[in-house]
């Protein structure tokens, strides 16, 4: 039986072939999941344009995560196409240019709600809207990457999250008695949209594959894709709260 068989999952955050969300979506469909992709504004044409390289290709629903109302309207309709939703998988992030870069210092609260607002609290807003349609057994999986340290470039980003792995233990906290849990993947550096957006992050690249234990391949995506559907299905019925690490090792090494 495939791990995934019968569950139905949302995916946000599939904007093309390369998004880590899109690994995460194909091999959930292979596992046997029906799959729900979310996209919003001027994305919204690229999410469905990337989703017919899917198959079958899934529908895409309208979420913005800082709307409330979009996110009000896709719980009906995931309540009324669905009944129930199983899984959920949170790839959103985004911070200003100037949260970004060489100057910590630069950005005010504006810019710097905004990258939180985004790439934080929608974690919360993504769990409003299905943990109501779920039950035991459900699972809430987020994407991050490591901020138990600072990096060169990702600033505010960084310090977003840090939020967002808090908020993760927390959702853990309220959501566990309901039996649903709520978990995140910390992936290495990889060739996507959102790190061709952050100022040197090519240099973050280039570490990785020199001090990762096990070696480390920017382009390959497989590993994060295998974790995060992991979580997803009943593998881990007991692990909430947590954050697993796919990075080939280089969160371990100190020096």
């Amino acid at each position: 039986m495939s791990m995934l068989e019968g569950k139905k999952i949302l995916i946000t955050g599939v904007l093309t072939a390369d998004s880590l969300a899109f690994g995460v979506a194909q091999l959930a469909q292979e596992q046997g999941a029906e799959v729900l992709l979310t996209g919003f504004g001027r994305g919204l044409r690229l999410t469905q344009r990337t989703a017919r390289k899917l198959d079958p290709v899934p529908d895409v629903l309208e979420l913005d995560v800082t709307d409330p109302e979009q996110g009000a309207a896709l719980a009906v309709e995931l309540a009324e196409r669905w009944g129930r939703v199983d899984g959920a998988l949170h790839a959103v992030g985004f911070a200003p240019e100037s949260c970004l870069g060489d100057d910590f210092m630069a950005p005010n609260w504006d810019d710097v709600s905004v990258a939180v607002h985004v790439s934080a609290y929608s974690l919360r807003s993504l769990t409003d809207i299905v943990a109501p349609l779920m039950t035991e057994g459900g699972s809430v999986v987020g994407l991050t990457f490591d901020a138990t340290v600072s990096w060169p470039a990702y600033n505010w980003m960084g310090v977003a999250k840090a939020a967002l792995e808090s908020l993760n233990r927390y959702l853990a906290r309220e959501l566990g008695p309901k039996g649903i849990r709520c978990n995140l993947v910390a992936a290495g550096p990889m060739k996507t949209i959102a790190a061709k957006s952050i100022p040197g992050f090519a240099a973050f690249e280039d570490e990785w594959v020199k001090r990762a234990p096990l070696g480390w391949d920017v382009t390959d995506a497989e590993g994060v894709s295998k974790a995060c559907v992991a979580l997803l299905s009943d593998w881990f019925p007991h692990t909430t709260g947590s954050i697993i690490h796919v990075d080939g090792g280089y969160h371990s090494i100190g020096a």
